[in-house]
């Protein structure tokens, strides 16, 4: 394969010898060593050295106490249990998504979920304490992205929950530890140095890591702030020539958050969140939508699915690179590509948790639906939640063109899940580690939240 700039980083990382030192290098880059050595020593004489290792010695304490998603008797230490739970939260893409585009729901409630159990039974959060810091991360995390326009479109860059996931969880996390009004500040300005991830790693491993930081060093930085660590109190500012938040968007114009009053009203109530039927990124759901409007059309007008009717598959979909992926060789891939959902989709009549196998990727009738697509990116398409659609359209050997589209998904925000939809979602995931008693007891101590004297009981 052609080499690349990273390639070649690798390639000289890999290769390079002592030997290709030269004398000047060496006597320069000892006198660096020392000096570092140096001023190390002298600064574990610090008050922020002391606050670091305190905690590190705290982090990675003996004494396990939050516990883990689908692990019975296993139990972390608080942080690395909400970066445990938040990866297996977006593990397969199967999360909530809210818009401006991010993944809310995983980057805040593990978080919250350790740090019940951390706290000691004297000050154990109560249910709707609970309720409160899981919003307050939600708010957050939509106030910060309605701070510039370039968070409504798919993203590019940086995966949003990484950045504005960071903040929630130390917005939520300090909420529920009852920080101060400066110790907030400070938990938000440290966050903000722990926060951002490339979009290069969607449709990787590495993505469900993006959620797991998220929910991890969110809850550091309050825990950090908490016990007196500092940082700058205008982070969220636009200070021209001194980025803060605004280092993440091109385009930031930040706008203060009141102060709640009586009837605040939250992000949440103007704004639902998006549930996934099936375990995929988001934008796939339009095109499967499509697909199994267009093979009922395919049925009826043939009899069966028959793919050796179909010359050409049209997608008509937005411009996303990162989620135009024409033969996916991997699940993560497969979950990015709308190729992939599409055909998997016309072939099964649906797409499951049994579509990401790799028996399921691989077979060969797949692969030659997948021959056949064509992709187009009309203009009015926009790469946009909230205005996007799918279309899917089956040009046949004689010459007739059926055609499916959708504009709104069953599960968007103006489509909710209905609640028989939503519990057998939960009943169907839970039922792969949970026997049924455990899960009908979440169900209900969810649904009475508000009533639950101890948060940590969850």
């Amino acid at each position: 394969p052609e080499e690349t700039v990273t390639s070649s980083f690798a390639s000289f990382i890999h290769a390079v010898r002592p030997e290709h030192l030269s004398k000047t290098v060496r006597h320069r880059s000892k006198r660096m060593i020392l000096d570092s050595i140096g001023v190390g020593l002298v600064g574990s004489t610090t008050r922020v050295f002391d606050i670091a290792l305190r905690y590190c010695r705290e982090l990675y304490s003996s004494v396990a106490v939050s516990s883990v998603y689908g692990k019975p008797g296993v139990k972390l230490s608080p942080t690395l249990a909400a970066f445990t739970n938040g990866v297996a939260t977006h593990s397969m893409d199967f999360d909530d998504t809210w818009h401006p585009a991010t993944h809310p729901s995983g980057a805040v409630l593990p978080a919250l979920l350790a740090a019940s159990q951390m706290l000691p039974t004297s000050t154990k959060p109560n249910g709707m304490d609970f309720l409160l810091a899981f919003n307050v991360g939600l708010e957050v995390q939509g106030r910060l992205m309605h701070f510039s326009t370039e968070a409504h479109n798919i993203p590019k860059r940086f995966h949003p929950p990484s950045v504005v996931g960071t903040m929630g969880s130390a917005a939520a996390t300090a909420k529920l530890l009852s920080l101060s009004t400066a110790q907030c500040a400070h938990a938000l300005g440290i966050a903000a140095s722990l926060a951002g991830a490339p979009m290069a790693n969607a449709a990787t491993q590495a993505k469900p890591l993006h959620i797991g930081n998220a929910t991890r060093l969110g809850f550091e930085a309050a825990l950090l702030a908490s016990r007196g660590m500092e940082a700058n109190p205008l982070i969220l500012d636009d200070i021209p020539g001194c980025s803060g938040f605004s280092v993440f968007y091109g385009v930031y114009q930040p706008k203060p958050l009141s102060t709640p009053s009586d009837h605040h009203e939250f992000l949440l109530e103007k704004q639902d969140i998006a549930f996934k039927r099936f375990p995929a990124h988001l934008g796939m759901h339009w095109v499967v939508d499509a697909a199994l409007s267009v093979r009922n059309l395919f049925i009826n007008y043939a009899g069966s699915f028959s793919p050796s009717l179909i010359r050409t598959i049209v997608l008509k979909i937005p411009v996303s690179k990162y989620i135009n992926r024409p033969f996916p060789s991997s699940e993560h891939q497969a979950r990015h590509s709308f190729q992939f959902n599409a055909c998997a989709a016309l072939l099964d009549g649906e797409v499951g948790l049994s579509s990401f196998t790799e028996s399921s990727i691989h077979r060969q009738e797949l692969r030659e639906l997948l021959d056949k697509v064509v992709v187009e990116h009309p203009e009015d398409n926009m790469a946009n939640f909230d205005k996007m659609y799918g279309e899917v359209a089956l040009l046949l050997h004689s010459g007739d063109v059926l055609t499916g589209k959708c504009d709104t998904f069953y599960g968007h925000w103006r489509k909710p899940l209905s609640k028989e939809s939503l519990l057998k979602k939960f009943r169907s995931n839970a039922s792969h580690v949970l026997p049924e008693e455990k899960i009908e007891t979440i169900i209900t101590m969810v649904d009475n939240l508000e009533n639950l004297s101890d948060s940590s009981q969850l």
